[in-house]
């Protein structure tokens, strides 16, 4: 559904608003040449008309309804439109949802809570290291997880290729050291299976149950709500 509106808005912002991009990410486009208003090249500063004709290339630009969805993603399933051969988060959503892009991904393997929304800010907030949102998941490896190595991953980090790696770490059963509640700021790829895999261990299961304020609660594998 697209947006009416009725007064000037900047061109960043409408970029932003039409395509699902950061504000950042419109200024590059815009910057770039790639961002036509009536046929002409605007100015970073320009503010766009209710009647103009904005295009992104050959595309012209309609700003859609901000719509957010949280989404809770059954193992089995890629984050992305092109599967290559294997099924997709999108072969679970109706059509009118094809719009809509992952925040912050979860790979193939893992299952829990996953944000698709349009709203290119809300994604920007969600995902940039400034704004810390807290991520907690639940694991399960392939053997009891030894104290040191606990302490290695709350206490110290776990030294990987792209840079230390430290979490929270809390029993998920009293005396069960195969399954662990998982709590962290980051979000790198594929980093909680790579830190135990480091350490000579294998995650059986990864399922995410909260983002930030966002949490999946009762919500069933494959089904999604509209936040």
């Amino acid at each position: 559904m697209y947006l009416k509106y009725n007064i000037a808005m900047r061109i960043n912002r409408f970029v932003a608003q039409a395509t699902g991009m950061s504000r950042r990410a419109a200024d590059r486009v815009i910057e770039q040449g790639r961002v036509f208003v009536n046929n002409q090249h605007p100015s970073t500063g320009y503010d766009v008309q209710p009647d103009d004709v904005v295009s992104l290339g050959d595309k012209v630009l309609h700003i859609q309804e901000s719509q957010t969805i949280l989404f809770n993603k059954p193992a089995g399933y890629i984050c992305s439109r092109d599967g290559q051969g294997g099924q997709t988060i999108y072969d679970l959503l109706p059509p009118e949802l094809y719009n809509l892009k992952p925040v912050g991904r979860l790979d193939r393997e893992s299952s829990g809570l996953l944000l698709l929304t349009n709203d290119g800010e809300l994604a920007q907030k969600l995902t940039h290291p400034s704004h810390q949102k807290t991520k907690v998941y639940e694991v399960s490896i392939n053997k009891e997880l030894q104290p040191l190595h606990r302490q290695m991953i709350s206490d110290y980090g776990v030294h990987l290729e792209d840079g230390p790696s430290k979490f929270e770490l809390e029993r998920l059963q009293e005396g069960n050291d195969k399954a662990w509640r998982v709590r962290m700021h980051e979000g790198r790829n594929r980093q909680i299976r790579r830190t135990f895999a480091s350490l000579g261990y294998t995650v059986t299961k990864l399922h995410r149950t909260h983002f930030g304020t966002y949490t999946l609660n009762d919500l069933k594998s494959g089904m999604y709500k509209l936040v």
